[in-house]
């Protein structure tokens, strides 16, 4: 795996955020996608330190830049999950989970939680 994402300043979380929303986009797309955004130039200059840094990289594409994370989004997805578990769950899945499922703006449908079920059963018969 890449780079951890850890360690980012807010705003480098950001920029990441918008680019695995879009898998790719250029600094003008990451200046719509972020909230109160500063400069075109501080924006770009932002991604350049998260491409030194090892999180982008970029190509051309015709007059622009498109910028892309180096980490896939699942494998950044599974890395964020496995620490805030750690963080604020002390590791422990099951509250985790509840924590998500009895969360006041979370409506959870009967057919998520038959799936949610299976998978609960299928990590038991794997011996997780």
């Amino acid at each position: 795996m890449g780079p951890e994402l850890q360690g980012l300043s807010r705003r480098e979380r950001q920029i990441m955020d918008a680019l695995y929303a879009t898998g790719g986009a250029t600094v003008g797309e990451v200046l719509e996608r972020i909230p109160d955004p500063p400069s075109y130039s501080a924006v770009r200059a932002t991604l350049r330190t998260l491409e030194e840094k090892g999180h982008v990289v970029h190509h051309q594409d015709g007059p622009r830049y498109l910028y892309r994370p180096t980490v896939e989004q699942e494998s950044a997805r599974t890395a964020a999950l496995k620490h805030l578990v750690r963080t604020f769950f002390g590791g422990s899945a099951e509250q985790a989970a509840a924590a998500l499922l009895g969360m006041s703006d979370t409506r959870v449908e009967a057919g998520t939680l038959a799936r949610l079920t299976e998978q609960v059963h299928r990590a038991r018969e794997e011996g997780r």
